[in-house]
């Protein structure tokens, strides 16, 4: 399309009606836009892709991917937490920060 065949508005009107303009252009039209006369700018729409559809989701999707601890596992990890916390120190030794020591 060349420059001749667009609807062309003055810089002015472009600012004072811009809303009325990205309309027209939401519409298909394309608009120039310009100062002096001459050619300083064109509105046109936005090619927009419409989302891929995924489809339902298929169960099963991580499986051989990954593995989960088995029961002696998770046992021995949580005793691990426990054991950790039972022993812990709110304060590490020689560590005061009541007393500024």
């Amino acid at each position: 399309m060349a420059a001749k065949d667009l609807d062309s508005v003055n810089m002015h009107e472009a600012k004072t009606q811009l809303s009325k303009l990205v309309a027209r252009v939401e519409g298909g039209e394309q608009i120039m836009i310009t100062r002096a006369g001459k050619p300083a700018a064109k509105l046109v729409p936005v090619k927009t892709q419409k989302p891929k559809k995924l489809g339902p989701r298929k169960l099963g999707g991580w499986e051989g991917k990954m593995e989960m601890p088995s029961e002696a596992e998770w046992a021995q990890f949580k005793a691990e937490i426990a054991d950790a916390v039972e022993e812990s120190e709110i304060f590490p030794s020689g560590d005061n920060l009541w007393t500024g020591d």
